[in-house]
């Protein structure tokens, strides 16, 4: 569960340590004080997508730090299987946004790790129900996805894609192969002709970085060999000058004599004779390279027209030599397999029909288990509208049939019957807002029993469009889920608040000529203030505080406390 929820210049909260517990953590305040900051920081945390507008004004980096304890076991395992261990049942989320884009961090018990990681872990440990998923349910697209999840389809439709998409591929190289004879005709010989250009420059990977080095000691000929024959002079002398071998003679013949009386100069005429060996060797090369070198202009102009050659093709067909090589290779694969194209047509119709097949056969067994979690889905749901206060709803699932598709061969969407005897019509057209906020509470409880998911459930104003007795049976099911997992409400109904076991303020305060977001726990007496505030106003009777109580001691009743 997410025990502790650390937020730094986030908007108008400049620092709060929250704390939270298991059961039902209820938010209430007015609006505007900052109950949508909150669930924006915790996004934060799971790695969504987080704009630097949401840094405090005047400050240069907001930080958020979330510490989820009490692990269960299955949520462990997917954390290690993915090469993060928690310490003593603990981890701890800290990412910081920062107004240089690219700067912030993100860190998972102090070891630093991407967004896309942080969206990866926050899968495991928390679900946010919010508005945009009331928007989701009104879109049909996303329907079927509902049904796959309740049945836990996920890895048979993940073979299916893999089936569908090589089918897919198959298909479109097929059908690149049957293209017009006309059109295959000019790109026959458009490859034809760029395979004979570049074979016909007899090209060689490297030689582009040797003509340049030639080219460059031809242009600098003159230079080069002043400094060979100054060189080879220096080494071997001239008429007026002794060279540098008949002075290092010389000097290893004095230090041979001095050694005989002097043991600190042994060794040395020998380590000179060595190194004049070495000089010998270098004044060798010198005279013979001299002898040799024949500094031909017009080599010079046989360069320049290869390195013309050169820069013409990279122009047409890369960036270098390799790359001029490497589409000369892909030009001959296509113009191969145009050449063969009916052969190569025949042995992709095979593959596409076999592709197909396997394809159908996955989408079929898909659409044999949707059709079965679909009936056992709807069933559950209704039951969850029943209790819901929606007794008379009936929901149903229409499953079209379709060619193949990336969500196989099914459309399906959710339609309703407000009341016995209707025709039961799409979501999007006859149900109210409080009704979609009730049906999609009522699909995200039987989703989140049916299977191990995030420990930590967040609904953000589940009760938009709701009330009175309505209200309540939400407070009463948020509080049976709580029961099982640590669930978070933002709310702005009493008779939801009065379901919490543990029970924030929001409220804003200004502290020198500045607005600072403030979250307080309550306790008994302050539950009772702010259930009495939100149902009758600022304007706090003490029957306004007599009802609060009542309304507290009812939920606590109900759920059995």
């Amino acid at each position: 569960m997410l025990a502790t929820l650390s937020i730094r210049n986030i908007a108008v909260i400049s620092e709060a340590e929250i704390t939270l517990t298991k059961g039902l953590n209820v938010f209430t305040g007015e609006t505007g004080a900052g109950k949508t900051i909150l669930i924006g920081a915790i996004n934060a945390v799971l790695g969504a997508r987080v704009s630097k507008d949401i840094i405090r004004t005047g400050e240069n980096a907001a930080v958020v730090r979330g510490v989820f304890t009490d692990l269960q076991p299955h949520t462990v395992a997917l954390l290690e299987s993915q090469g993060f261990f928690p310490q003593k049942g603990s981890l701890t989320i800290e990412r910081e946004i920062t107004q240089e884009a690219g700067k912030g961090y993100c860190k998972v018990n102090g070891r630093n790790v991407t967004v896309s990681t942080l969206r990866q872990l926050g899968s495991l440990l928390i679900n946010i129900h919010g508005q945009q998923d009331n928007q989701q349910l009104l879109s049909t697209i996303n329907h079927i996805d509902y049904v796959d999840s309740f049945g836990c389809l996920e890895e048979l439709l993940a073979e299916y894609r893999s089936a569908y998409y090589r089918y897919t591929e198959i298909k479109k190289q097929l059908e690149s192969l049957n293209m017009d004879e006309s059109i295959k005709a000019q790109r026959l010989d458009m490859l034809t002709y760029q395979i004979n250009e570049i074979a016909n420059a007899n090209l060689v990977d490297g030689e582009e970085e040797e003509l340049d080095g030639q080219r460059k000691l031809i242009r600098n000929a003159e230079r080069v060999t002043e400094s060979l024959g100054g060189a080879q002079e220096l080494l071997t002398g001239g008429e007026e000058q002794q060279g540098i071998l008949e002075q290092l003679d010389e000097l290893s013949g004095n230090l041979e004599n001095a050694a005989r009386y002097i043991e600190d100069f042994a060794g040395y005429s020998d380590k000179l004779q060595e190194f004049g060996y070495e000089l010998e060797e270098l004044s060798v090369t010198l005279r013979d390279y001299l002898e040799n070198i024949d500094f031909d202009p017009r080599r010079l102009d046989q360069i320049e027209r290869r390195l013309d050659l050169i820069y013409r093709l990279k122009k047409k067909y890369g960036a270098s030599v390799a790359e001029i090589l490497a589409h000369s290779e892909r030009c001959q694969e296509e113009l191969d397999t145009l050449s063969f194209s009916e052969e190569r047509a025949a042995q992709l119709e095979q593959e596409m029909i076999d592709a197909e097949n396997l394809a159908q056969e996955l989408a079929d067994e898909l659409s044999q288990k949707r059709a079965a979690a679909a009936e056992a889905f709807v069933q559950k749901v209704e039951e969850e509208l029943t209790f819901l206060d929606m007794p008379r709803v009936r929901l149903s699932l229409l499953a079209r049939p379709k060619a193949l598709s990336a969500n196989g061969c099914d459309d399906m969407e959710f339609l309703i019957s407000p009341n016995p005897g209707e025709t039961p019509r799409p979501l999007a057209k006859i149900a109210s807002g409080g009704e979609i906020s009730r049906i999609m509470l009522a699909i995200k409880n039987v989703l989140s029993n049916n299977r191990e998911g995030a420990e930590t459930l967040i609904f953000d104003e589940v009760d938009a469009g709701v009330s009175g007795r309505a209200a309540t049976k939400i407070g009463l099911k948020l509080g049976q889920v709580a029961q099982n997992r640590q669930v978070l409400c933002v709310t702005h109904l009493a008779p939801v608040a009065a379901f919490g076991s543990h029970h924030l303020f929001i409220h804003k305060e200004e502290e020198n000529g500045r607005t600072f977001t403030k979250i307080d726990p309550l306790d008994r007496q302050g539950r009772m203030v702010e259930l009495a505030r939100i149902t009758a106003g600022d304007n706090i009777t003490p029957a306004a505080l007599d009802a609060a109580a009542e309304l507290l001691a009812n939920s606590r009743q109900q759920l059995g406390d």
